[in-house]
C-alpha cells in the first residue's frame, strides 16, 4: 500500500514511536489522527505536524481500551479526512516487574496490548473487506518473538499481539487487508528510560536486557522501517536485524535458546551487583 493521500490513525502517538510514525506518514502524503491518552501530548504532536503540513493532522485524547473511544476515533478520522485506510495499534505500557503484584496489572497489559487491537479490528475489518483494501499495523516488540527478561506480563501480552496480527494476516490477507507487526528491541523512548532508572531489580534487569542486546534506535529510524514495510506489504518489521537471527536460533533449538537466555539473565544480575531479582 502507498500511504499518499491515505487516512491513518496512530494510537500511542503523543510521543516516541507513535509520534515519529505520525510525522513520517504526513511527510509521505497521508492525513493522520494522533491518538493518545495524554491529550496535551497528542495535541502537541498534531500542532507540530500542522506547522509544516496544515490540515494534515488532528488529535483526539482517550483510552484505546474503550470501544466508545475507538468509535469516536474512527468517526473523527472519517469526518476530517475520509475512511480510515491504515490503523496503527501502537499504544503500549512497560508492564509490571516480575510476576506482578496483582491480577489488575495483568488485566491492564492484556487490555492495552491485545484487547484494544481486537476491538479496533472488529470496527475496521468488515468495511475493509467490502472496500477490498485496508492495513492494520500492530506494534508488538522483539519480546513478542523472543521473551522479556524481568517482565512477565509485557512478554506474554506482546506474544499475544504477534499472534493476533498473524491471525489477521492469515484470515484476511487474501481479501485485500494488509497486516504488519513491528517488533523492535531498544528504542530511545520514555518507556525505556523508566526501566533503566528504576530501583526495582526486575525492571532494571528488563531494561538492561534490551539495551545490552543491541543498539538503541531513534523513533524516527523505526518509523522509516515501518513505512518501508507497508510499501512492501511485509509482515514482520524488524528494525534490529539481529532479532531475526535470534528468532531463528530459538526455533531451531528451543532448549539451547532457553539455556542461553538464562545465562544472559545471570550475566545481567551479576553486572547489577545487587544480588538480582528474587
Amino acid at each position: 500500500m502507498k500511504v499518499n493521500r491515505k487516512t491513518a490513525v496512530v494510537t500511542g502517538a503523543g510521543r516516541g514511536i507513535g509520534a515519529a510514525i505520525g510525522r513520517r506518514l504526513v511527510e509521505a502524503g497521508a492525513r493522520v489522527v494522533i491518538a493518545d491518552r495524554d491529550g496535551d501530548a497528542a495535541e502537541s504532536v498534531a500542532e507540530s505536524i500542522r506547522a509544516s503540513h496544515p490540515a494534515a493532522a488532528v488529535a483526539l485524547a482517550g483510552d484505546v481500551t474503550d470501544e466508545a473511544y475507538l468509535r469516536r476515533l474512527l468517526a473523527t478520522a472519517n469526518e476530517q479526512f475520509g475512511p480510515v485506510d491504515l490503523y496503527f495499534a501502537n499504544a503500549g505500557i512497560a508492564g509490571s516487574p516480575g510476576l506482578g503484584d496483582s491480577d489488575t496489572q495483568w488485566t491492564t497489559a492484556f487490555e492495552i496490548h491485545v484487547h484494544a487491537h481486537v476491538r479496533a479490528a472488529r470496527l475496521l475489518v468488515d468495511e475493509w473487506v467490502e472496500r477490498g483494501e485496508g492495513y492494520f499495523i500492530s506494534t508488538a516488540s522483539a519480546a513478542g518473538l523472543l521473551t522479556q527478561i524481568g517482565t512477565a506480563d509485557y512478554s506474554v501480552t506482546k506474544h499475544a499481539a504477534v499472534a493476533f496480527a498473524e491471525w489477521l494476516s492469515v484470515t484476511y490477507g487474501d481479501r485485500g487487508i494488509g497486516v504488519s507487526c513491528l517488533c523492535p528491541m531498544g528504542v530511545e523512548t520514555a518507556m525505556l528510560h523508566a526501566g533503566t532508572e528504576s530501583d526495582n531489580e526486575w525492571a532494571a534487569a528488563a531494561a538492561r536486557a534490551v539495551t545490552g542486546a543491541g543498539s538503541v534506535l531513534q523513533p524516527e529510524q523505526v518509523a522509516d522501517e515501518v513505512l518501508a514495510a507497508i510499501d512492501e506489504e511485509r509482515f514482520l518489521i524488524l528494525p534490529h536485524r539481529e532479532v531475526e537471527t535470534m528468532f531463528q536460533q530459538k526455533g531451531t533449538d528451543y532448549d539451547r535458546w532457553l539455556r542461553g537466555m538464562r545465562r544472559y539473565q545471570a550475566s545481567l544480575v551479576a553486572a547489577d551487583g545487587r544480588g538480582g531479582p528474587n
